[in-house]
């Protein structure tokens, strides 16, 4: 019998501040809408009583009470979270086998940013640490602990939007803390602004399995009223298959099936402007499970926003869309649970092992998998001394099996390491993290 997962993927950045001006400066953005900010003109546009030349429906979505009722602060997330969590609210929302919601958090670091005027919480862990305390706390053992990135501005400003991975030295680094300072490193992946590009295609294709970016729409044409997601602005998955079926990308475009190695799933938005969920398209996903493909209907949101009603509507959504396909069995699901059970792969005990041996002017680290790893190697992580977070490429023996590194004067000194880590994935996600001192004495060894 065909199974639909229900995959709640949200992007999980902590408070999110706007004032009044900033709230005008997106209208002007999106819309292109030069009005003077106040209280008055904004109550205004939200009773769509000012002549905006056409965009009187945008900008009144864009005001809605909806959308600028933010969780501004850490206390306010936390109000929202200890509900969402609760047996009680999960099980409110059960799937057809009557089990609770299950949340995906896709979390993201906040930094290498030197003006914060939306008041996000900056610094490495920060957002990924409140989690695995709250997530403990309430004892929400199944949900999923995912990855989120938010290339660097231009100009380091916290609150503008970029898509250049090459130009974020903090993409490296932060993965590099996460597996030295936090025994993590990720599988499954959500893009910040709905946003790839050849280099983040390309980087992905090293390291992460599960790809949840696609966000084509069936018939999307652009919409010139919204300036920042028009001809591709933002979010352009245009080229990309729009039927809730996976696929491997094309290695010079993201958006075509070919043969790459990971796998895009495909992520509709709830409680915002755009590309959202609604019953059409969860129709076509239970068409689909219906004609015998197991299928993963996925939505994002954002935990600065309310996201209880974004639950109940899409929850209300499934169930009524449901009666009309008694067969299809539909479930809640991690991310990653997920795409195992519909890519049919297995849990295996994949591992690392790493040696170092003293050379006479270095340290030569020999790394071997039992079997072969996702991509050609793993991510190498160096912690030194001085606090530094550094990563570089292995020589690669054998490709996904068998890699070395030497410590010297022409790569890093062994006498600055505080300590080293390696993380990798295989083909099925199965994630393994190894960190040890510059002695090869094994600190920790953690499959994921």
């Amino acid at each position: 019998m065909s199974k639909l997962y229900l995959v709640h993927a949200i992007d999980t950045e902590g408070p999110l501040y706007e004032s009044i001006e900033a709230t005008f400066e997106r209208l002007e953005k999106i819309a292109g809408l030069q009005l003077e900010a106040s209280a008055v003109n904004l109550e205004k546009i939200k009773n769509k009583e000012l002549d905006l030349n056409g965009h009187e429906d945008l900008a009144a979505l864009i005001t809605s009470e909806q959308l600028l009722n933010y969780n501004d602060t850490w206390d306010k997330v936390d109000q929202m979270l200890y509900e969402l969590l609760s047996p009680e609210f999960r099980q409110r929302y059960a799937d057809s086998l009557a089990n609770g919601w299950i949340y995906s958090w896709f979390v993201v670091d906040h930094v290498g940013f030197k003006t914060n005027p939306r008041r996000r919480d900056i610094g490495y862990h920060n957002v990924y640490d409140h989690y695995k305390f709250i997530l403990k706390e309430t004892n929400s053992l199944q949900d999923e602990i995912n990855w989120h990135f938010h290339p660097a501005s231009r100009y380091q400003e916290a609150h503008i939007c970029a898509t250049n991975y090459i130009n974020s030295p903090h993409l490296y680094e932060g993965l590099a803390r996460g597996i030295i300072d936090r025994q993590f490193f990720p599988s499954t992946f959500r893009p910040g602004f709905h946003a790839e590009r050849p280099d983040a295609h390309w980087f992905l294709e090293q390291w992460i399995p599960f790809d949840y970016g696609n966000q084509a729409i069936a018939g999307e044409a652009n919409d010139p009223k919204q300036n920042d997601v028009s001809a591709g602005r933002l979010g352009d998955w245009r080229r990309a298959i729009n039927d809730w079926s996976p696929y491997k990308p094309s290695h010079d475009d993201y958006q075509i099936a070919g043969n790459c190695n990971r796998t895009i799933f495909r992520c509709l938005n709830v409680g915002t402007r755009f590309k959202l969920l609604d019953e059409q398209e969860v129709r076509r996903a239970f068409a689909r499970a219906h004609a015998g493909k197991d299928t993963i209907l996925a939505f994002t949101n954002h935990d600065f926003r309310d996201m209880r009603n974004d639950v109940e509507y899409v929850h209300k959504l499934v169930s009524k869309v449901a009666k009309d396909y008694p067969e299809v069995i539909w479930q809640h699901s991690g991310a990653k649970e997920a795409a195992q059970q519909v890519l049919e792969l297995k849990k295996k005990d994949f591992r690392l092992s790493a040696q170092i041996t003293k050379l006479a002017n270095g340290l030569h680290l020999d790394v071997k998998a039992n079997y072969p790893s996702f991509g050609p190697q793993p991510f190498l992580a160096v912690k030194t001394k001085d606090k530094r977070y550094l990563s570089d490429n292995f020589d690669l023996q054998t490709p996904k099996r068998h890699w070395t590194y030497v410590f010297d004067q022409d790569s890093i000194m062994p006498d600055s390491i505080d300590s080293i880590g390696i993380a990798s994935n295989d083909q099925n996600g199965n994630t393994f993290v190894i960190n040890l001192k510059a002695d090869g004495t094994i600190i920790s060894q953690t499959s994921l």
